[in-house]
C-alpha cells in the first residue's frame, strides 16, 4: 500500500466540474489570526439533513497509556475485562464514549469482522449501554476501505457509534474520494467518523457534520517515543495559529504524568507529557477538538481527583470565543463560553510569563471562579499545581 509513483498533475477527471478551492487567511495580528473560522465558513452546506444524533463529547482512551492499569485483580490488555474497566470509569465521570484502538481485530487479516477471541465486542457494547456509555472503533483506512458497506452496517446493527479511521496519510485524489465516501457511509447508517492519521482538514466536517474530529496534528502520541531534544511545548504555541485555521485537532491531551524540559524522556508504556499539569488542564479550552480524549489510563485519573472531575466535565463544543491575547511561538490566552461558564486557557513557550487579560467583553457583575495555576515548585516538579476558589467583579475599580 506504499505510495512510489506521482503523476504529473492533480487530479483525474471527465467532463466540468468545480475544483477545489484555496484560502489566503491575512490578519492584523496574531489573535485575529487564531480566531478564524473562515475554512468552516466555505464548505459546502450540510448534506445531512438530521444532525441530532451527532454527539459530540469526550472519550477514554486507550492505546496513548498503553491499556497500563493497575490495582486490578485481571491481567490489563486488549480484553473484554480491560475495556469494563474503561467502561466503569466513564460512567463513573460522564465521558461519553470509550474507543477501542487498533488490536481488537485480527492483525494482518484486512477483515474488520474477524475479532480477536480476547474480545467479545456484542459484550462489551452491551456493558457500555447499561452503564450510559458508547463505543466507537479504530479501523485501518485500507481494511475499512475494501469493505466499508458491510463493516457500517454491521457494527451500527451492533449499537457501535462511530469509527476512528487511521493510516490514510496523504491528500492525494483516491484518498479525498473516500474521505467523502467514508463520510457519506456512515452517515446513512448514524455513524460518527473520527479521521485520525489524515491531512489537515478542508471544511468537510460541515458537508458531512459526522466528522467529528481530525487528526492531522502532531498530537500528544509524539511524546511516546520522540527524543528528548523534542520541543512540544513550542509546538502547542505555533499549531493554533496555523493547522488550527482549518480546522479541529484530535490532539489526544490529558497526561497526567508531566515532565519539566530536563526530565522528559520518551516511554511507550508509560509516557508523559512536556511541561505543567496545568498545561495540560488549558489545552482542554485552547485546542478546539469536538470528540476529545482523556489520553491517560483510568488508574492514573481516579489518583487525581481534582483534575480528572475538571477534565470530565469540560464540554467540547463552545457558542461564544475569544481570544485574548495572542504571539505565535510565544503564547495564547483564550476563552470560551458553554452554557452560562466560561472557561478560560492559557499556554506559554518554555519562557514564564504574566498576561494582563481584557474580560470586559464579560459584562458587569461578580463571577464565581475556580483556577486552576502552576505551583510554586511546577519548574522543578510539573505536576505540582494549585487549585483555588474566588470571586471576581467586573468592572474592576482601580
Amino acid at each position: 500500500m506504499l505510495v512510489k509513483e506521482r503523476e504529473n498533475y492533480i487530479a483525474r477527471t471527465k467532463g466540468t466540474r468545480t475544483f477545489p478551492w484555496r484560502v489566503f487567511v491575512v490578519s492584523e495580528n496574531d489573535k485575529q489570526l487564531a480566531d478564524c473560522d473562515m475554512v468552516y465558513r466555505l464548505a459546502s452546506p450540510s448534506r445531512v439533513k438530521d444532525i441530532s444524533w451527532i454527539k459530540p463529547g469526550k472519550v477514554a482512551w486507550d492505546w496513548w497509556n498503553d491499556w497500563n492499569i493497575s490495582g486490578v485483580d485481571f491481567r490489563a490488555g486488549i480484553n473484554n475485562d480491560t475495556y469494563k474497566y474503561y467502561i466503569d470509569f466513564a460512567s463513573a465521570h460522564g465521558i461519553e464514549y470509550v474507543i477501542l484502538d487498533e488490536g481488537w481485530a485480527v492483525n494482518l487479516e484486512v477483515d474488520l469482522l474477524k475479532v480477536i477471541p480476547e474480545i467479545n465486542l456484542e459484550e462489551i457494547v452491551s456493558y457500555a449501554k447499561s452503564k450510559n456509555v458508547d463505543i466507537i472503533l479504530w479501523v485501518g483506512y485500507h481494511a475499512f476501505d475494501r469493505d466499508m458497506e458491510n463493516v457500517v452496517k454491521h457494527y451500527a446493527d451492533m449499537g457501535v457509534k462511530g469509527f476512528k479511521v487511521d493510516f490514510m496519510d496523504r491528500d492525494d485524489q483516491e484518498i479525498i474520494d473516500f474521505l467523502y465516501r467514508s463520510a457519506e457511509t456512515c452517515a446513512r447508517y448514524n455513524m460518527l467518523v473520527d479521521f485520525h492519521g489524515i491531512c489537515k482538514p478542508t471544511g468537510l466536517r460541515r458537508t458531512y457534520p459526522n466528522i467529528i474530529n481530525y487528526e492531522g496534528v502532531n498530537g500528544l502520541e509524539q511524546l511516546k517515543w520522540s527524543p528528548e531534544s523534542y520541543n512540544m511545548v513550542t509546538y502547542d504555541v505555533t499549531f493554533p495559529f496555523i493547522r488550527m485555521v482549518a480546522g479541529p485537532v484530535d490532539y489526544t491531551q490529558g497526561a497526567m504524568r508531566n515532565a519539566i524540559r530536563a526530565n522528559y524522556r520518551p516511554v511507550n508504556s508509560e509516557p508523559m507529557s512536556q511541561g505543567t499539569r496545568c498545561r495540560q488542564l488549558a489545552t482542554y479550552v485552547i485546542f478546539e477538538s469536538p470528540l476529545n480524549m482523556l489520553c491517560d489510563n483510568p488508574t492514573n485519573y481516579m489518583r487525581e481527583k481534582e483534575c480528572t472531575e475538571f477534565i470530565a466535565a469540560i464540554p467540547t463544543v463552545w457558542e461564544e470565543t475569544h481570544v485574548l491575547d495572542a504571539k505565535v511561538f510565544e503564547y495564547i490566552a483564550i476563552a470560551r463560553k458553554h452554557g452560562d461558564n466560561w472557561y478560560l486557557g492559557a499556554l506559554t513557550n518554555w519562557d514564564s510569563r504574566e498576561l494582563i487579560l481584557d474580560l470586559s467583553f464579560l459584562g458587569d457583575g461578580n463571577y464565581k471562579l475556580e483556577l486552576f495555576k502552576d505551583g510554586i515548585n511546577a519548574d522543578r516538579a510539573a505536576s505540582d499545581y494549585k487549585k483555588k476558589k474566588s470571586y471576581l467583579s467586573l468592572p474592576i475599580v482601580s
